[in-house]
């Protein structure tokens, strides 16, 4: 009896050892709705890690890690044609440099926002900018990272937007071979940032 009661122990140990060291995604975008999912995550999965951390051992070693991915689209350079013949005009790359400037700029405020909401938390995170179409980014990063738990926020599109649009987290829902959280806001907060 005494044996099998030490290997429930063994087994619990090597969960909760698996636990705080979790690897976490979470997609960052500009919509209010990842911001949410990050404060989710940080506050429901890394404050649980961090409360049954055992005493003498350091923080940074039963911390998990999160891992903050952000996907600017891949910038089209397009031919516009004018007038009534049709001449193509070409944007000058001194436009197309500034516009993917922009791009990267806000990609680092975001992410700069992101990380410093989880260094508030002290919770060790890493950001990574990806290019391209960000449903397919996001399910390829989460299985070269190998992480146990993807996250995203929920725009809260309408059927007809969703139809449209397509939505990233459904695609990411069916796609990713991670396992996947989509965190909803209240509806109260979504009223509010909508």
């Amino acid at each position: 009896m005494e044996e099998l009661g030490g290997g429930v122990d063994q087994v619990r140990g090597g969960a909760e050892e698996r636990r705080m060291k979790m690897k976490v995604m979470v997609a960052i975008d500009e919509s209010d709705g990842s911001f949410y999912a990050l404060n989710w995550a940080l506050d429901n999965i890394f404050n649980v890690m961090t409360s049954t951390s055992t005493i003498g051992t350091s923080t940074h070693e039963n911390e998990g890690m999160v891992f903050l991915v952000h996907v600017e689209p891949i910038f089209h350079n397009y031919v516009y044609p004018i007038g009534p013949s049709g001449a193509a005009f070409y944007p000058a790359s001194v436009v197309v440099d500034s516009v993917k400037k922009g791009q990267q700029e806000r990609s680092a405020a975001l992410l700069s926002r992101a990380l410093q909401i989880c260094k508030d938390k002290q919770i060790k995170a890493e950001s990574v900018i990806l290019n391209g179409d960000p449903r397919e980014m996001i399910c390829q990063a989460a299985e070269q990272m190998q992480v146990d738990l993807l996250i995203m926020g929920s725009r809260g599109l309408g059927k007809l937007q969703r139809a449209f649009l397509g939505s990233v987290s459904d695609y990411c829902a069916h796609h990713a071979k991670a396992p996947i959280l989509i965190v909803k806001p209240p509806d109260e907060h979504h009223k509010k940032h909508s």
